[in-house]
């Protein structure tokens, strides 16, 4: 009898064996590829010197190669977007996390999303003071939370329950935002909103980043498309304003059917425009490509209202869109072919 059954399981586990090695073979990875921005600005009138230069792109380096070997070991596409945002979040040099700008109470204000394009599951934060990696507070929302979005001191505590690093909030202020915000700390931001766009500067306003922001876009060996978008939002930005990065299909969606985006830029612009959503929108309902459908909206609709800023997107194919209205664009990517790109400037 013992002998029978022995028999039995070692049949039932060759069995499984052979189906385990059937679906190996039988399972052809999509082909994958990420992409990151870590702002989008007004990069000729910054100045940066060899030194920054070389910083930046030894920053952007770093982090895409964090995410693509997540997506070259089979991991999934939210784990590589969070990963390379955290790592952002982390560096000084960016607008979020870390490198937050000051709120006009000196206070500092960070946001962040993430958005799987399987599910449409989401998650977002705004407003928080003391979460060391927004982004992981968005993605504890996301995977365990019956809502979307969360504020301030209820996201905080949130974040702490959840076992997420707390830290004092002195932990984000660095020097060098702190120099950019005394020289616009008097100023009226809606007034250098229009200097922007092009009138008399007195403030050289423009070799400060107001609006950066860094995100991230992938897609997995089981084609399964995500994006992720932190920020530190508004340098100077008064009565707790919000931008577009924590708002669904403003700042950050993603959408398997379609395609994953992260914005940056001037977030009253993205918002009014539901950006991202509309880019995911034009290819669903109106089949334009990727690369239509970014250009349409970035390039023509942005334009079209005097915006400022850009995305980038990857859709079900692996494709990479990256495009914005300003002179540069802090990006990195690599593509479904392994090709690394790594840019500032427009014309790189």
């Amino acid at each position: 009898m013992m002998k029978q059954l022995l028999t039995v399981l070692i049949s039932l586990l060759l069995t499984h064996t052979i189906y385990a090695q059937m679906d190996t073979i039988q399972f052809k990875p999509h082909p994958i590829a990420i992409a990151l921005h870590g702002g989008a600005s007004n990069v000729k009138n910054m100045n940066l010197t060899p030194s920054q230069d070389s910083s930046y792109r030894k920053a952007l380096s770093e982090a895409v190669e964090i995410g693509y070997d997540i997506l070259k070991k089979g991991g999934k596409a939210i784990d590589a977007v969070t990963a390379t945002v955290v790592f952002l979040e982390n560096n000084p040099l960016f607008n979020a996390g870390k490198g937050s700008v000051f709120s006009a109470d000196t206070t500092i204000e960070m946001d962040a999303a993430i958005m799987g394009g399987k599910t449409l599951k989401c998650g977002a934060v705004c407003g928080v003071h003391s979460i060391k990696n927004p982004i992981l507070a968005a993605r504890r929302i996301l995977d365990t939370s019956q809502f979307v979005m969360l504020s301030g001191k209820g996201a905080e505590k949130f974040a702490a329950e959840q076992g997420l690093e707390i830290v004092n909030p002195e932990y984000f202020k660095t020097d060098f935002r702190w120099q950019q915000f005394l020289k616009l700390k008097n100023t009226d931001t809606t007034h250098l909103d229009n200097e922007i766009k092009g009138f008399v500067n007195p403030l050289d306003e423009n070799k400060f980043d107001k609006y950066g922001t860094v995100g991230c876009v992938a897609i997995d060996v089981r084609g399964n498309l995500s994006a992720a978008t932190s920020t530190g939002g508004v340098i100077n930005k008064k009565y707790n304003r919000i931008g577009d990065s924590p708002i669904i299909g403003a700042g950050t969606y993603a959408n398997n059917k379609t395609c994953a985006v992260s914005c940056t830029g001037k977030g009253e612009d993205f918002i009014r425009l539901v950006a991202a959503h509309d880019i995911s929108a034009l290819m669903e309902y109106g089949h334009f490509s990727l690369k239509k459908a970014v250009n349409f909206v970035v390039k023509k609709k942005l334009v079209e209202k005097k915006g400022r800023g850009g995305c980038i997107a990857v859709d079900k194919h692996a494709t990479i869109q990256m495009a914005f209205t300003t002179s540069g664009m802090f990006r990195a990517s690599i593509d479904k072919n392994g090709r690394k790109t790594i840019a500032i400037y427009e014309n790189e």
